[in-house]
């Protein structure tokens, strides 16, 4: 078991019921589900599947694993669902089909339906504290890295199985690969992470410092994970522990370490899972591996894209069944662009590289006119925004032809308030139509939702999982130390997060702030806008305003000594 010197705050977890969520208590035992089976009322069995409920598997400590286990009869349901989370968390579906899936696909994973005629088996294991499994649910890093590894030594060994062992699947699903790969497992012979969060301090629960854990707090701790024991309690750690400690930065796999063939997607859309796709695609440390940047919502992307589907069984014969179907003659990189407003994205864009080689890396300084402007102002001067409301100060730019960017964006700001010691800083970059208005992208085809416009749409249903307004960069000024060693890309700056340096009055600060990464096409006549604020302002991201830590004025210092810009990735 990992040994931190901070000791993890857990808090009780709602133990499984019988009958919510698909469980159906614990009940080791062995079923066949004859082709045609469709209790789901949607996807039949192409074949008999068997399916081996609540099978064991033992880790180094002693604690037991439990798994479902779907496979072919003829070798030697329960759960949360994909098609129960369509339901609970988005509108139409998420504009998948009933009939997509079979209902025996566990949440953010693969379906046996599609697996199993092909000769695959499909283990779902209820990780530590999950369910009936022993132990506390510790959410990612070394713990559940060590459980991984274990168990797919002991799957490995199964009579069914041919010793070739690959993992696929989206958010946690895909995040655990990183954490378990770099651990090496001699069994594992392949990796599908489908968009996966590479730094759960950095990129997901305190993103700049300052904590964003709502999401996981007020939805999937509470409803959706359950359990007999404890869990990991993020919030009360970072309560506790808000600067980054040996525990927090467990949970930031060294992925230099993974040496397996690995397919990686990603997405523009994604407020978590983007960036450590392409931290996966820079430091994964094998030539096979792949990158495919898709338009789309990640769940869309997984359940209802069958370029995915088909792609993710080529590359998984190839690499756990030893097929040689020419998969090595897949394009290395793809990538895409949204072009918001009714326009579906442009996809399958191939690329040497990422970022590409001829990206053209261009300074927009900000001026006093509000424009965004390729010199910087001789004069320094100073713009202001009340930090305490939706007060924001924008820079625009609009362009003469259509323009590409694509790629990791940054800011660099020299700013200052009297009013208060720190800083919590949000910039956004969003689309404009001719008009200087703001453009929203949709996050699934239009030809797979029931509306025709974003006026159809009611405000619930405008949640960012639907609806993507361009790309966030956070900090928290007291943060602003960058250790220039971990950096993976020069825009995307490294903070180790590990001591405050607060702001004195009135002193102007230099902070660099990672935006996340962003593709967009631009018409002529569209343009940018560059926002900066006191409060997150894209698509909501179910979080609060309750850990923001703003006062008085925020004083952006633009032209001169303090030339204020950001850095654009034009292709």
């Amino acid at each position: 078991m990992p040994y931190f010197k901070t000791q993890p705050i857990v808090v009780s977890t709602n133990p499984p019921i019988l009958g919510e969520g698909g469980y159906q208590g614990f009940h080791p035992h062995t079923e066949v589900l004859p082709a045609g089976w469709n209790e789901f009322n949607a996807r039949p069995l192409p074949c008999d599947v068997l399916v081996e409920h609540d099978v064991a598997l033992t880790v180094r400590d002693g604690a037991k694993l439990y798994c479902d286990i779907y496979r072919p009869p003829n070798t030697t349901t329960k759960k949360f669902n994909g098609l129960s989370s369509l339901r609970f968390m988005t509108p139409w579906n998420l504009g998948i089909p009933q009939t997509a899936l079979s209902g025996l696909e566990k949440f953010e994973g693969p379906d046996p339906a599609e697996w199993v005629p092909r000769g695959y088996a499909i283990v779902n294991i209820d990780s530590r504290g999950s369910f009936d499994s022993d132990g506390v649910m510790c959410i990612m890093g070394s713990q559940e890295a060590e459980d991984g590894y274990d168990s797919i030594e002991q799957l490995a060994q199964m009579p069914w199985c041919n010793g070739a062992i690959g993992m696929a699947g989206n958010s946690h699903l895909a995040i655990i690969q990183w954490f378990i790969a770099a651990l090496r497992p001699p069994s594992l012979k392949a990796i599908a992470p489908w968009e996966g969060c590479g730094d759960l301090y950095r990129e997901q629960f305190a993103r700049g410092g300052i904590y964003a854990g709502d999401l996981f707090d007020k939805l999937i701790a509470k409803h959706l994970l359950k359990g007999r024991h404890s869990i990991e309690s993020f919030k009360e750690m970072y309560t506790e522990h808000p600067l980054a400690n040996d525990w927090w930065n467990d949970k930031r796999p060294d992925m230099s370490k993974i040496q397996v063939p690995t397919y990686i997607t990603g997405t523009w859309t994604n407020t978590m899972h983007g960036m450590g796709a392409i931290r996966g695609w820079l430091e994964v440390d094998t030539p096979h591996k792949w990158l495919r940047w898709h338009g789309t919502q990640e769940w869309y992307d997984l359940w209802g894209n069958a370029q995915a589907r088909d792609e993710l069984l080529l590359f998984f014969d190839r690499y756990l069944k030893d097929e040689k179907n020419d998969w090595e003659q897949t394009p290395r990189v793809r990538m895409s662009l949204l072009r918001f407003g009714l326009k579906d994205p442009i996809s399958n864009l191939v690329e040497e590289d990422f970022p590409p080689k001829r990206t053209n890396y261009q300074q927009l300084y900000l001026a006093s006119d509000r424009k965004l402007a390729s010199q910087p102002a001789t004069k320094s001067t100073v713009i202001s925004y009340n930090s305490e409301s939706d007060d924001s100060a924008q820079f625009t730019i609009t362009f003469d032809k259509v323009t590409r960017i694509m790629g990791l964006p940054k800011a660099v700001l020299y700013m200052s308030c009297v009013d208060y010691d720190d800083l919590d800083i949000y910039v956004f970059i969003e689309k404009i139509d001719a008009r200087g208005k703001p453009m929203k992208n949709l996050n699934i085809p239009w030809s797979a939702v029931p509306v025709k416009s974003f006026d159809e749409m009611k405000p619930e249903e405008q949640t960012e999982v639907v609806i993507y307004k361009g790309p966030t960069g956070i900090l928290r000024a007291s943060h602003r130390e960058i250790d220039q060693s971990k950096r993976m890309h020069p825009n995307w700056p490294f903070h180790p997060h590990e001591k405050e340096e607060k702001v004195r009055s009135g002193e102007v600060v230099r902070l660099e702030i990672g935006i996340w990464a962003f593709g967009v096409e631009y018409e002529a006549g569209e343009g940018l806008r560059f926002v900066v604020s006191g409060r997150h302002k894209a698509a909501s991201n179910f979080g609060t305003l309750d850990h923001v830590d703003n006062r008085g004025r925020h004083q952006i210092h633009v032209g001169g000594d303090t030339p204020s810009h950001i850095v654009l990735p034009f292709v």
